[in-house]
């Protein structure tokens, strides 16, 4: 193939078929292993239409707001998990006082937000000494988070969560991004469904360290569940993506904004579980190249960083929505895809290579085994994880998802679960997307058809 057309073939913006990745369940592509190719792309939105430009709709549905979100939510999700009336009540009032209380989000400023000091025990009840599963109320979270937004993809993106002191579950030494430095703290993995509009988290997990597991004291202090085990930070982020599948969604293709030491294995947990990956990789990266006319085919590995810069004549703008810069925004970056051969068995894969200034090294990095889908899309999807990252300080912060001040396994996790709810209320009252549901079905509108 010469440099001409791959140019043109991985630039092309229009997306074959109508299916966004060629023929949906076809088991010859070297691009998409076939497990996910079963499922039909044409089944799971990935057409045309969510890709055409920066700013796309990519699934959020226009309607006018309802009138109490949190209201709607608590009807559809409680009252399959928590069997008494009292619990659902206590349940709504907890998800009011996280959109409702200033500051940190504790018990006793949530029951001061709702219902003063009187509901401060009955709230402490709910979350550290109820019996209530939090897994069912995430997944229909997520059934119900599923029929108002089309997600163009899954984010997973890590949470560290600064602590003072050694009781709370899981704390430990933990780099914080933003401070740039370990700290003491815990670390948290969610799944998010996200869009170029907007993002909302589904599905979590704690990184519990070893030392955690292998304390009989620690772990029944903390009440952790004798089925958790140790896992590696790499191990925890995957893990909240399998537990997600359970739930038996249109799936959609990952986005990890970060690898761990161990590439191979980390692209090999993903394809196994049947989902592609699109995750950031360093320029060190060593790969393979794999399209014989290009520069380095042949030679072995080289790293990321090189490959791109090989083949930096055949870069092309390409426009994106940045969430950073405010509703709106687009920017625009210098991008080449290149084949190359992936860590996990020799299978094929494309390298991305992006440039937010021509003069300059490329910026980033992205290894994907969605080979049939083009670049521009590429690059689009990778910028969900810059979306997720920023709702996740703004929108996350808001409702308290860092906030758990107790030490248990099974409080972090009701918490998170109903901060996760209030950040869907939030994030549907402002989108006005979960009005869809509430139309007069009769008139046979829905969100996906609408």
């Amino acid at each position: 193939m010469s440099r001409a057309v791959f140019s043109e073939a991985v630039f092309g913006e229009a997306v074959s078929s109508g299916s966004g990745f060629g023929e949906a369940g076809s088991g010859g592509s070297d691009h998409v292993h076939s497990g996910f190719s079963q499922l039909g792309f044409s089944q799971l939105g990935f057409g045309e239409a969510g890709f055409d430009g920066p700013g796309a709709d990519l699934g959020w549905a226009d309607f006018h707001q309802p009138v109490d979100v949190v209201a709607e939510l608590s009807a559809e999700l409680f009252p399959r998990v928590l069997r008494r009336k009292d619990q659902r009540w206590w349940a709504e009032q907890y998800v009011r006082g996280l959109l409702a209380a200033d500051g940190r989000k504790s018990v006793r400023r949530i029951a001061a937000a709702v219902g003063g000091g009187a509901a401060e025990q009955s709230l402490h009840h709910l979350i550290a000494a109820s019996t209530w599963d939090w897994s069912p109320m995430r997944a229909e979270l997520a059934r119900r988070l599923q029929d108002a937004v089309a997600p163009s993809a899954w984010v997973v993106q890590p949470m560290a969560i600064p602590k003072v002191g050694e009781h709370s579950v899981g704390v430990g030494r933990q780099f914080v991004p933003r401070a740039g430095r370990p700290d003491s703290g815990q670390q948290a993995f969610g799944l998010w469904f996200a869009t170029e509009r907007t993002s909302a988290p589904v599905n979590w997990r704690l990184h519990l360290p070893g030392g955690w597991i292998r304390d009989a004291e620690r772990r029944r202090r903390a009440e952790i569940p004798e089925g958790v085990g140790e896992e590696s930070l790499e191990e925890c982020a995957a893990s909240v993506l399998r537990s997600t599948l359970k739930w038996e969604l249109p799936r959609r293709p990952v986005v990890l904004g970060a690898a761990g030491p161990d590439l191979g294995a980390t692209m090999r947990r993903y394809r196994e579980a049947g989902v592609p990956l699109l995750v950031r990789v360093p320029g060190g990266t060593a790969l393979a190249v794999a399209g014989p006319s290009l520069p380095g085919f042949g030679a072995g590995l080289l790293a990321a960083q090189r490959i791109a810069d090989s083949v930096r004549s055949l870069r092309r703008p390409v426009q994106w929505a940045d969430p950073l810069g405010g509703p709106g925004t687009v920017r625009s970056s210098l991008v080449v895809g290149v084949p190359v051969t992936l860590p996990d068995g020799g299978r094929p894969g494309l390298l991305l290579g992006e440039w937010t200034d021509p003069r300059r090294p490329p910026t980033e990095f992205w290894l994907t085994d969605l080979g049939r889908l083009p670049v521009p899309a590429l690059l689009r999807l990778a910028k969900l994880a810059r979306r997720v990252a920023r709702d996740c300080a703004t929108t996350g912060e808001q409702v308290g998802l860092r906030d758990f001040v107790g030490r248990s396994f099974k409080g972090w996790h009701r918490h998170t679960t109903l901060a996760s709810v209030a950040y869907a209320a939030r994030t549907l009252d402002t989108s006005g997307a979960y009005a869809a549901r509430t139309l007069d079905t009769s008139s046979g509108i829905t969100a996906r058809s609408a």
